[in-house]
């Protein structure tokens, strides 16, 4: 997650500088070796720095596929690109874990590694955007620069609500799913295999990212469709959290949480759309991945709300997703709907 943080501002910063398709390929080819290395590793530091690459070099993929996607497709169209991209990664995410599940860790990475160079080797005709080769031509154009992104009040809240309606995401899974295992504990829950919640909510994700990118383009809405998915989410969390109470089974709501969550291809292609071509893998590549890495500060949070307040493990759980969700549905509600935006423009 640390590495993702910082390979989103390397690759964003390169991506709008250089090209999509020279990052989509350094990140690809970057966490491909890694995952390789990984498989080769004989102590955990070891294993942590090479992770930590890893994610340096994922972290540019989806901001770089999904901005090329969109800058290459039609207006009406383009959702649907950006739906295949987000559901497949889902996808992705769902063999990691079966294959955990059934093949030894070391040959996994090594497996991952070796996928990673045949997608590189499939991409090789990929073309750059039209779309970025004419603003690269024109000039006093800032390209993937930070002072332009903060340099007006309405850009720089429009790009924190964008991070702060996709951090819910990773609130679930990152929290409710890995602490998984400790509440079954504390609960006296028994049979409960983190594996299994892992791999349900990622098939819910994938089945949600579909859908969801489908509706978008149906009912020609980014908007009303993230929230619909969001007020799902939240729902299933609830019911989550009451089969906790009743020390009930935790893999029905893992899927629904998953369902809920599965409003990342919209949201996704929502933040793509709401910046200039001249920041646009700048603020893609670091809204995912900031997001993502939001993990990071989360759990911190959760030990300091249970520690100032008290709190059990569940209690603090509780609160942290309240805060989270709180600020996702403010920060949505005060975005844009950006379904059939020109995106041919520059941010000045």
């Amino acid at each position: 997650m640390a590495g993702m943080m910082v390979g989103g501002i390397i690759s964003g910063v390169f991506g709008d500088k250089r090209g999509r398709v020279s990052v989509l390929f350094g990140s690809i080819l970057l966490y491909s070796l890694a995952n390789i290395c990984n498989a080769f590793v004989s102590d955990p530091e070891t294993y942590a720095l090479v992770r930590f690459l890893a994610g340096v070099g994922l972290a540019g993929e989806l901001g770089a596929g999904i901005t090329l996607v969109s800058e290459s497709m039609t207006i009406e169209r383009r959702g649907y690109g950006t739906i295949l991209v987000a559901t497949l990664g889902g996808l992705g995410a769902v063999c990691a874990g079966l294959s955990g599940e059934f093949i030894p860790w070391r040959t996994a990475f090594f497996v991952a590694g070796i996928a990673g160079l045949l997608l590189l080797f499939l991409r090789m005709k990929s073309l750059e955007s039209a779309m970025f080769q004419r603003g690269k031509s024109l000039e006093n154009t800032l390209n993937g620069s930070f002072r332009l992104l903060v340099s007006k009040k309405e850009r720089i809240l429009k790009y924190l609500a964008c991070i702060a309606m996709g951090v819910p995401i990773w609130y679930t899974v990152g929290l409710l799913i890995t602490f998984t295992p400790e509440i079954a504990t504390l609960k006296g829950i028994d049979g409960v295999v983190l594996g299994t919640c892992f791999i349900l909510f990622q098939v819910g994700v994938t089945v949600g990212d579909l859908s969801s990118g489908v509706l978008s383009q149906l009912f020609e809405t980014r908007k009303k469709v993230i929230l619909a998915y969001m007020a799902l989410a939240i729902a299933s969390t609830i019911f989550h959290f009451m089969l906790i109470g009743q020390s009930g089974n935790l893999y029905p709501s893992s899927l629904l949480m998953g369902l809920g969550c599965g409003y990342l291809s919209v949201f996704v292609t929502t933040t793509a759309e709401q910046f200039g071509t001249n920041l646009r893998v700048l603020v893609t590549s670091t809204v995912t991945n900031f997001m993502r890495g939001a993990v990071t500060v989360m759990i911190p949070l959760r030990s300091m709300l249970s520690h100032w307040l008290a709190l059990d493990l569940i209690q603090s759980l509780m609160l942290t997703g309240i805060l989270v969700w709180g600020f996702a549905i403010i920060s949505t509600l005060l975005l844009k709907d950006t379904f059939g935006k020109d995106l041919d423009y520059h941010e000045t």
